[in-house]
């Protein structure tokens, strides 16, 4: 039997660094963003907050070169403005 395990990665919007690879209505839905691929894997859940409220709630797909891509493609109220 595999076992998996995956961690959460939370980041204040505020602060957060990503480029917006695809969007939606003014919002992205693909994310990039550097990442230490030591520490995290495809697979990890990332979540976005402004104060009280989720703006993006993704898992990371792939990474490659250190950035990290992950999706949301139905609830991301992240800006799809260059961070």
């Amino acid at each position: 039997m595999e076992v998996g395990f995956c961690q959460t990665l939370s980041f204040n919007a505020d602060t957060f660094e990503f480029e917006a690879v695809a969007h939606e209505s003014g919002n992205a839905t693909i994310i990039k963003f550097p990442i230490d691929q030591k520490l995290y894997s495809p697979g990890d859940v990332v979540v976005v907050v402004a104060g009280e409220e989720i703006n993006f709630h993704g898992i990371i797909g792939k990474i490659e070169d250190g950035y990290a891509f992950a999706s949301d493609p139905k609830g991301s109220l992240l800006p799809a403005g260059v961070q």
